[in-house]
């Protein structure tokens, strides 16, 4: 109920208004019944964990939210459950039914986790595998009951309670092959068919999944087993690229994401709720988060935004401080959270970063991220276009195309702390598709002077978009055709 009081903030369902953030979907963290606080060990896949309400307010939720424009996705953990669920309660006996839904053995065969952990865990006369912890045992996928059974879990979330899809949490680690843990082929296998599966119910069923890996690996989840998966090496070159204005690195890894990826199958981000807050990282130099904001919601693929990313809220781990409630209010350490005692006191910098705070600033981080989503929402070369590196001769500059037929927007950011005179850049596409004369349209950051001039091989050169480029700054142009 909390959550529906705030929709508007995240999208009142009124594109002409400017005082929302304008998101389109919500992912929520484990909301299933479940003894810890972050819910990544479930013990019923089919209720809603009462903390947060019941299974008919999450149905009201789900009503106001598709009122407004607003898809929400849940996170489904099918790796492993929690040790409290009544199916490991009764794998835990040899002779039970459910013996088989876990992976035990006798002896203990004494190999450990992929980033050295020990993951065989002793309980009576056996020993259960599970990567993460002993308080998550993992399933048995090889057992075709495992999977009918999370297929009804599914198909409950998708029918009964009206989801719009699923973050799916460690699927690297679905099915082991004896001492490979992860990105097994026998994973990759099992997903084919979760994907045929949930498709089979709805055909706009969305997944999204985290395998936190290479990108070559990464690039082997999409296409048949999930809708887009999380790109970790283009977040950190994001914040790598805000924090040390580094545009090279930040590029190599941009152009091997796009040309890796089928297109925008991949979901970006700058952190998470497993990493320290970005504005902590980034020493708290709001011009850096600014920029590394920019990068993202200019950027291809599908954006995450991490709540409170856009009010710049701080927190390092352990992980209960990188998860403290939304600060809304700026007079009281409850920061609008609740009228009772939130499960985690607010960060001592709350009075600045709250909403409250930086809602009627124009020039506050938080309406720096509303406008750039507005952008993104109202032009679809920003949302799903084609990217196009465009040649600055000033190593402070990025500057890219993105396109769809019906449209070209310039995007030019300054990675630097210096400005960037117009004597000391000019931009170079050597060979593109544009035709005939154009005009230069700004939609944010400084207004252009000028148009590009267009050569035979349908790019351009020498062209100053922008008499001076303001540090770590953003500049989104339109070009446009001249009828």
């Amino acid at each position: 109920n909390g959550l529906i009081e705030k929709l508007d903030y995240l999208n009142d369902g009124d594109p002409t208004t400017t005082d929302d953030l304008g998101v389109t979907g919500i992912w929520l963290m484990p909301i299933m019944v479940s003894p810890s606080y972050h819910g990544y060990d479930v013990v019923d896949y089919f209720q809603i964990d009462p903390d947060y309400g019941t299974n008919e307010d999450f149905k009201r939720l789900m009503d106001e939210a598709h009122a407004r424009g607003i898809h929400v996705i849940v996170d489904f953990v099918m790796n492993h459950t929690s040790t409290q669920h009544p199916w490991f309660i009764d794998s835990k006996e040899p002779n039970s039914d459910k013996r088989d839904w876990y992976i035990w053995t006798d002896e203990n065969p004494g190999y450990r986790g992929p980033w050295g952990q020990g993951v065989w865990h002793k309980e009576g006369d056996g020993y259960y595998y599970g990567v993460f912890w002993s308080g998550m045992p993992d399933l048995n996928y090889e057992n075709p009951d495992v999977t009918a059974a999370m297929f009804e879990g599914i198909q409950f979330w998708l029918e009964e309670m009206g989801v719009d899809g699923f973050r799916l949490d460690a699927i690297k680690h679905m099915i082991e092959d004896g001492q490979i843990q992860e990105n097994s082929f026998a994973t990759h296998n099992w997903l084919e068919g979760f994907y045929d599966f949930y498709k089979g119910i709805d055909s706009n069923a969305f997944t999204v999944g985290e395998a936190w890996t290479a990108t070559q690996q990464v690039v082997d989840y999409t296409g048949d087993e999930v809708d887009i998966a999380f790109q970790f090496d283009l977040a950190q070159d994001i914040f790598n690229g805000a924090d040390a204005g580094l545009v090279p690195i930040f590029v190599k890894t941009q152009q091997d994401v796009y040309d890796s990826f089928p297109a925008n199958q991949y979901a970006t981000f700058i952190t998470n709720h497993d990493q320290n807050r970005v504005m902590s990282q980034l020493d708290e130099d709001e011009a850096k988060a600014r920029l590394a904001a920019s990068i993202l919601l200019t950027g291809t693929g599908v954006p995450f935004i991490y709540y409170g990313e856009e009010i710049g809220m701080t927190g390092t781990k352990p992980d209960e401080d990188i998860r403290r409630p939304m600060q809304w209010a700026s007079n009281s350490p409850k920061v609008g959270f609740t009228e009772g005692i939130p499960w985690e006191a607010a960060a001592d910098d709350f009075p600045a970063r709250s909403v409250v705070r930086q809602e009627d600033d124009p020039e506050s981080l938080l309406n720096h991220y509303r406008a750039l989503i507005q952008l993104r929402n109202e032009h679809e070369a920003l949302r799903v276009g084609g990217w196009t590196l465009v040649e600055a001769n000033s190593g402070r500059l990025y500057t890219f195309l993105r396109h769809t037929d019906n449209e070209t927007i310039l995007v030019v950011i300054n990675f630097n702390r210096n400005p960037v005179s117009g004597d000391d850049y000019s931009l170079e596409l050597s060979e593109g598709d544009f035709e005939g004369e154009l005009t230069a349209v700004s939609l944010y950051g400084t207004p252009s002077t000028t148009a590009p001039t267009i050569n035979a091989d349908g790019g351009f050169s020498g062209y100053t978009p922008i008499p001076e480029i303001a540090p770590q700054s953003t500049h989104i142009i339109q070009l446009v055709p001249e009828s």
